[in-house]
């Protein structure tokens, strides 16, 4: 493996490089950064240039100045920079995995971006803009925000919990704070662990409120010569972003793909998530 570090405007994004090949790029959401995608990337590195990297203003990528709300356009460019530095071009284009979201982040790249992405891969994209039930989560999307700006990130992460543990009382999902949206595996050594955790406070205070509301653009995608594979977890049943990756296929008029495991089931699952990976993007030719 290999990192570098390249400067982007507004922000410097650390990435790292493992193996030689078509390029893969692995999207993180969440509070993760590039380590979390370590296990699923070794899997890859004998035949692919696999691209982790840590999304700007988390772990290794610091902004240049202040803190602000984050846009999904702003990080799909960050997402695009990074490839065009590993060479890929319209002639040679990448396939894409994301996850959370880095889904949404990797489905803004293919609309924006559409000739850099041959397969695009979304794994339980949280689009509540696709949802019937968007106006309930613009309420709870709106009372983690006032709790972040009132009484500061701790307060709205367990706004944002409590939302989420809610609807899976109401709803099928599991009735299980370990659905929520993941962050650092206990496994992981004590110093990626410190460093993910210290992404919550950005995570919830500048990334959800904007990313929960950013509403894809489906004419883009459908029109993309990119084959876009929305994916959800086996262990996921009833959650909002595994509706909205049901919504996503029916808009585009493709099948959802399953995962083993969960909305982390990247990590937790990584040879069985890493095979049927592999078995997707053997599938593009």
């Amino acid at each position: 493996m290999r990192t570098d570090i390249l400067s982007v405007p507004g922000a410097s994004l650390y990435y790292e490089v493992r193996g030689a090949g078509p390029v893969l790029l692995l999207v993180c959401g969440g509070v993760y950064d590039a380590a979390g995608y370590a296990d699923l990337a070794q899997h890859f590195a004998d035949r692919y240039t696999v691209v982790t990297y840590d999304r700007r203003g988390n772990s290794r990528s610091p902004l240049d100045g202040p803190v602000e709300p984050q846009s999904i356009e702003v990080h799909s460019d960050d997402a695009a920079r990074v490839l065009a530095a590993l060479g890929v071009t319209a002639d040679a284009p990448a396939d894409v995995f994301g996850n959370s979201s880095g889904a949404i982040i990797a489905l803004d790249l293919v609309a924006r971006h559409p000739e850099l992405v041959r397969t695009l891969v979304a794994h339980e994209p949280p689009l509540f803009e696709l949802l019937d039930d968007r106006d309930h989560w613009r309420t709870m999307i709106h009372s983690v925000e006032e709790a972040f700006q009132s009484a500061g990130p701790w307060a709205a992460l367990e706004k944002l919990n409590a939302g989420f543990a809610a609807d899976r009382a109401d709803g099928d999902g599991p009735d299980s704070e370990a659905q929520q949206p993941p962050g650092p595996d206990a496994e992981a050594d004590a110093e990626t662990v410190a460093r993910m955790q210290q992404n919550f406070a950005f995570f919830v205070g500048y990334e959800v409120p904007p990313f929960a509301a950013y509403q894809p653009d489906l004419a883009a995608l459908a029109a993309a010569p990119t084959r876009v594979v929305p994916a959800v977890g086996e262990g996921s049943n009833g959650e909002p972003w595994v509706r909205a990756a049901g919504v996503l296929a029916e808009r585009l008029g493709t099948e959802v793909a399953a995962f083993p495991g969960d909305h982390g089931g990247f990590g937790t699952e990584h040879q069985e998530f890493a095979a049927r990976l592999d078995k997707l993007l053997r599938a593009a030719g």
